[in-house]
């Protein structure tokens, strides 16, 4: 293995157990403290759920809950919302498109109610400002706490 990549990698699980011990908080109940870059991770009920990172946490966490956030501020959430709506598929032409969807007032109901869940689960966040050890991290803990929202798929 290259010598670089498997530092990076053997350097990955220590923040991991960082992540994993912080105690739980709620978006509305960020502290002040909050790392600028870093790695963050949903859970509901001890249900590992989905895995993100930025460079501007406390704000993006913030997004993923905004009553008024767009399917590209609040992604997550979205994906809740076409779960449960059976609108799972991304389409690529107009109908059924995210904007599309978005007008939709029963979809746009369920997608409000995705962002409020979201808005009561548990995070955690450990800062890492390193763009690639971040992007690593992100994968480490996805993989590693089976969050059921993050697929790696392209679109």
């Amino acid at each position: 293995m290259n010598e670089i990549f498997k530092n990076l990698v053997d350097a990955l699980d220590p923040v991991f157990r960082r992540l994993m011990i912080m105690a739980p908080v709620k978006i509305q109940d960020l502290p002040d403290d909050v790392p600028k870059a870093g790695v963050y991770f949903f859970s509901e009920k001890g249900t590992s759920l989905y895995v993100g990172r930025s460079n501007r946490i406390k704000t993006r966490l913030q997004e993923h809950s905004r009553d008024s956030s767009t399917h590209n501020l609040a992604p997550f959430a979205f994906r809740i919302a076409r779960e449960e709506t059976g609108k799972s598929k991304a389409s690529y032409v107009s109908d059924g498109s995210r904007n599309a969807l978005e007008q939709d007032p029963v979809f746009n109901e369920v997608f409000l109610r995705a962002k409020r869940r979201v808005r009561a689960m548990d995070v955690r966040f450990v800062e890492e400002k390193d763009p690639l050890r971040q992007c690593l991290l992100e994968i480490y803990v996805a993989v590693a706490t089976g969050a059921k929202y993050n697929d790696f798929d392209t679109h």
